[in-house]
């Protein structure tokens, strides 16, 4: 269903630069052109996505459309162990 999302949007699975911990992804997020553009969006493989995602054990809460009907690219990721979560 991630991937799905992720390619209907043109998006790239991707990760924060600078937030990597111990030589792995740090914050996990999407490149999706025109969408939160930043320098600091590092494109990284699926496989390294979903390690980091799984390993995390987190959920990817994402908005499939606006209320006006368009297609929406909100999307956040959220850890179930956070105490504030």
């Amino acid at each position: 269903m991630i991937q799905r999302w992720a390619r209907e949007r043109g998006a790239k699975p991707a990760t924060i630069a600078g937030t990597e911990r111990d030589g792995r992804a740090g914050v996990l997020t999407f490149n999706i052109p025109g969408y939160r553009e930043s320098s600091r969006i590092r494109e990284i493989p699926w496989d390294e996505w979903f390690h980091t995602f799984d390993l995390r054990r987190l959920n990817l809460i994402y908005q499939e459309q606006m209320r006006d009907g368009r297609q929406s690219n909100f999307f956040r990721t959220e850890s179930p162990d956070r105490e504030d979560g």
